[in-house]
């Protein structure tokens, strides 16, 4: 069952109001996109890219036919999305990173190992899968994927091993790459499942998602009205350190030099203020209510007004 993560402080981050319009750029189970419809006469964009997730966003649509459009595409796709629309700007984005929790609990869709399934991972549905990337990428070029999306420090270990057991039949399913790392790297019973960073790496590399969530995120800097509301929740480190990055390098002006030197830029104004520098984790409630919700981290801000060439808002 899906259960929207930090549902009550999204709202009041994203402060919904009658006659605004927001995108819900992560539809997934639509918990957002409800509770957004519910709480203000306003219309929403809803986008995913997961046909899944659009079918339910369809079935939702069925409630508020005027004030819900359904896109399926990834966050590269909004600015041709609200093209269709059609609208120059919109009054709050809101992402909700990571993966969902019906892709988790469909064996068919290969994100967990907690199920046989095939080792699939695509949101979409197109393109390269998990198993193409286990069963083609060099030992160095595996290694460099699950360290770099996993932070996984037995990387090296991991990829030899992959490489290993290729060569006598392909890996295939969840379990068998879970089972394999787990012969080789082990672990305690009572630690986290020493496959759980490969399987993040894999997911990560196969859907392209923090170049996404940097496209995302310009995309909300671009288009958002003055005021607007730039919502994201994140489930790991790596998401959350691009969202911090894009925030403080948008938020805070560098400080001043009393002149410039030579072949140096004016720093641009600030696109936005940080609502919440440190960010806002869930309750112990909400965590012992939904245990996925652990991880979480919202972080937002709100769009400053646009500045022309040569125009200060120090």
């Amino acid at each position: 069952m899906h259960i929207p993560v930090l549902l009550k402080e999204m709202q009041e981050a994203l402060a919904i109001r009658d006659g605004a319009l927001y995108i819900d750029a992560t539809f997934g189970g639509g918990g957002y996109t409800r509770a957004i419809l519910e709480q203000a006469n306003c219309q929403v964009i809803a986008v995913d890219r997961d046909p899944e997730a659009i079918q339910r966003a369809e079935q939702l649509k069925a409630q508020y036919p005027d004030r819900l459009f359904v896109f399926q595409g990834v966050f590269s796709d909004l600015p041709s999305i609200v093209e269709k629309v059609p609208v120059e700007k919109v009054d709050g984005v809101v992402f909700d990173f990571g993966v969902s929790s019906y892709q988790i609990d469909t064996p068919e869709r290969g994100f967990s190992f907690r199920f046989e399934g095939p080792l699939d991972m695509r949101m979409s549905g197109e393109g390269e899968s998990a198993a193409d990337i286990v069963n083609t990428y060099s030992e160095e070029d595996l290694a460099n994927v699950i360290y770099t999306y996993g932070e996984e420090y037995r990387s090296r270990r991991i990829a030899r091993a992959i490489v290993e057991l290729r060569k006598v039949k392909p890996i295939q399913t969840t379990l068998e790459l879970a089972n394999l790392i787990k012969s080789r790297v082990g672990g305690r019973p009572d630690a986290q499942h020493p496959a759980t960073l490969t399987f993040q790496a894999l997911r990560i590399k196969v859907n392209n998602e923090l170049i996404e969530i940097e496209r995302g995120l310009k995309f909300a800097e671009d288009f958002l009205s003055t005021d607007g509301r730039l919502v994201a929740v994140t489930f790991h480190s790596l998401e959350d350190r691009v969202v911090k990055s894009f925030l403080r390098q948008k938020s805070v002006r560098k400080q001043k030099q009393s002149r410039l030197l030579p072949g140096e830029k004016v720093p641009s104004p600030p696109s936005f203020h940080d609502l919440y520098p440190k960010g806002i984790a869930p309750s112990e409630t909400e965590i012992s209510a939904n245990p996925r919700s652990r991880s979480a981290r919202l972080r937002a801000a709100v769009r400053l007004p646009a500045h022309k060439d040569g125009e200060s808002h120090a």
